[in-house]
């Protein structure tokens, strides 16, 4: 099963409630939602979000659109991931922030078929060595690479993120870095 694994919270600091902010009259959420439901190869969507009170309407709206939810640590990013996929047992997840709300679902599509077609693969990214638009990040990884990183991951810069401990250690994890024909970065 491949999931895509939203990573949504009101607290920003720089710009608070900024994932429910109206964009052209829909929440920015509302916005990234339909772009990953327009992905081809991904068979869920889960919204992370935390167990703070102010996230209670992300919970809410996640439910009113009929999208599962998690709500987890703020501080541990890495165990709300980490959970969240094991809640609805995937094998796959693709990893999508809910502050770029112009995520193309063809890159994600692509990404993911990277990653199938590479057996061995634990990690694919278009952010290793970046050649897309800012707001295009994409990442896609084993549940068995998440694990790994949730149970050895002991820097808080490690646990605050979702996938440094994966891409800082190479020589743990099979890396592949999608390129774009073009450096647009």
């Amino acid at each position: 099963m491949i999931s895509a694994i939203i990573q949504a919270r009101m607290g920003a600091s720089r710009l608070p409630n900024k994932i429910m902010a109206s964009i052209c009259g829909k929440p920015m959420l509302a916005h990234i939602l339909d772009r990953v439901k327009s992905c081809k190869n991904i068979d869920s969507i889960v919204v992370a979000t935390t167990t703070e009170p102010v996230d209670s309407e992300v919970v809410i709206y996640s439910n009113k659109n009929g999208v599962l939810n998690y709500a987890g640590s703020q501080e541990d990013v890495l165990d709300r991931y980490y959970q969240a996929a094991k809640s609805v047992g995937t094998d796959i997840i693709v990893r999508v922030t809910a502050d770029d709300p112009f995520k193309d679902p063809e890159i994600i599509d692509r990404a993911i078929s990277i990653f199938l077609n590479n057996r061995q693969c634990d990690y694919v990214s278009n952010t290793i060595e970046p050649t897309f638009p800012e707001g295009l990040d994409i990442e896609v990884f084993s549940f068995h690479a998440l694990k790994k990183a949730w149970q050895q991951a002991e820097l808080l810069s490690e646990r605050e993120h979702v996938t440094p401990y994966i891409w800082k250690n190479p020589d743990k994890f099979k890396i592949v870095n999608y390129k774009h024909c073009q450096n647009l970065s």
